[in-house]
């Protein structure tokens, strides 16, 4: 291996330790990482930013552009929050019943929106609605953040990695819509039961600690 192949393989790892310890913002570590490179003439900027095979793949970039200015004007519509406190009301208050309608509107969403946008989006709404029910709103957003990765890999938009997928592979929408949706669809059903029993183990847990703490106070009685 050359000289070069190791100094862009020690900037590489230096850019991610920084962006995983978080030391740094990782805006700032991936831009420095990339300047460096430059800097150290590692690469050049035709090859950086023209290159089909190892440049900047501008159809990801303004594909994300677009879908983050889709996003902003949803945003301002009200349209989460409106579909999250209605289906907390269809739900009565019941915790599976709510968890399950977040999380189906979550993958959902996140199959034609940018699954980390729909996540904060609809973060602020599981608060306030967990608030409201006097409710842990951990397991929720948990529930979520796994929901938007697994309802974005229905589609080519759901997800950054299956846009830089398609856009190397030539693969289309539909192609990811036919071979990948009916499988996601599957895996949200079998995810929503694992939710159902995560609760119930979860409040059998925590009724079993009340119980076991009831008793010790009582044996402490003289």
């Amino acid at each position: 291996m050359s000289w070069t192949a190791l100094l862009s393989v020690a900037v590489f790892v230096g850019a991610y330790i920084l962006i995983a310890t978080e030391r740094v913002h990782r805006v700032a570590a991936a831009l420095g990482g990339a300047a460096l490179m430059l800097a150290l003439r590692l690469t050049d900027g035709e090859t950086a930013f023209h290159s089909l095979d190892a440049g900047v793949d501008w159809n990801v970039v303004f594909l994300l552009l677009g879908m983050m200015i889709i996003v902003g004007v949803i945003k301002q519509t009200g349209l989460f929050e409106f579909l999250a406190i209605a289906a907390a009301k269809r739900a009565k208050g019941r915790p599976f019943a709510v968890l399950a309608m977040f999380v189906v509107i979550t993958g959902v969403a996140s199959a034609a929106l940018d699954n980390v946008t729909t996540v904060l989006l609809i973060a602020p709404v599981t608060f306030l609605v967990c608030d409201r029910l006097a409710l842990n709103p951990i397991p929720f957003l948990i529930a979520e953040v796994m929901a938007s990765n697994i309802g974005g890999t229905a589609t080519l938009i759901g997800d950054p990695p299956n846009i830089i997928i398609a856009s190397r592979s030539g693969l289309s929408f539909n192609d990811f819509l036919i071979h990948l949706a009916p499988f996601i669809v599957v895996l949200m059903i079998v995810f929503v039961v694992v939710c159902r029993y995560a609760l119930l183990a979860a409040k059998s847990s925590r009724t079993s600690s009340r119980f076991g703490t009831t008793i010790v106070g009582t044996s402490e009685v003289p």
